[in-house]
């Protein structure tokens, strides 16, 4: 497991493991059963997904609204005084007409072989209100970079606001090798026909894997636990990990 440490300038909260909101960014909390509204939590691959990384949170009592205007990104908050400490004020700026940048005064060391990448924070793709900042990716190999980041966001589009809020996730990073070193291929006759054998038997075999987890929702689609149970099969051969609860969501994770 790679040992990632890092170091902070300014009054700044610290990046922390990201924390599923239920009820908040990922949810109500809202069982899965038949009358209830799919809620994004409810899917195991989104959750774990968006588990998966550190977030940062928005450190400052001032709200920033983001919007655009006449072709042109506008940052609207009421700033005051600059912080002890703050080096740049107001923290946020222009860059280009459809961009804005945040010093982030953030360094994030990772062992040789992995880099740091930024992402938008997984509430971004659940929010039905499209108020959640937009962070643009980038890869930092941080390995022999020591300067503190910054970050790049994208401007909302005309009539749509974003919104950064205090002590809201506001983006992400993931640690992954620096990299991507695929080789990428058709699957050969043998394993193709392997997979797709082992496809139709599970589809075949979908109710008793599903063991009495199906329900619909209040849209009329059928959702069923096959994906969760055969998951906790699959983690029951290897290691347990604490987070292998079945909805970490509602488990204080």
């Amino acid at each position: 497991m790679p040992k990632v440490t890092y170091r902070m300038q300014g009054n700044r909260p610290a990046p922390r493991p990201i924390r599923i909101s239920v009820p908040g960014w990922a949810g109500d909390k809202q069982p899965r059963a038949d009358g209830n509204h799919e809620q994004p939590w409810h899917c195991l691959p989104f959750s774990e997904s968006a588990r998966y990384g550190l977030e940062l949170l928005y450190p400052f009592e001032a709200e920033l609204r983001v919007t655009t205007q006449d072709g042109q990104v506008r940052l609207d908050a009421e700033w005051g005084p600059p912080p002890e400490g703050e080096a740049a004020w107001p923290p946020f700026r222009p860059f280009g007409p459809d961009y804005y940048s945040y010093q982030l005064s953030l360094d994030i060391a990772v062992p040789p072989g992995f880099a740091v990448r930024t992402e938008p924070h997984p509430r971004y793709f659940a929010d039905p209100t499209h108020t959640t900042p937009l962070a643009v990716p980038a890869l930092i190999r941080s390995e022999w970079w020591p300067m503190v980041f910054f970050a790049i966001f994208r401007a909302p589009p005309p009539g749509v606001t974003h919104v950064f809020r205090p002590g809201e996730p506001m983006m992400a990073f993931v640690v992954i090798p620096e990299d991507p070193d695929i080789e990428l291929a058709p699957m050969s006759a043998e394993d193709a026909a392997q997979r797709e054998l082992r496809a139709r038997r599970m589809a075949i075999s979908r109710d008793r894997l599903a063991e009495g987890t199906q329900w619909m929702s209040d849209t009329n689609t059928i959702f069923d636990g096959t994906y969760r149970n055969l998951y906790r099969a699959a983690r029951a051969r290897g290691a347990p990990r604490a987070s292998d609860a079945d909805d970490p969501a509602l488990n204080g994770g």
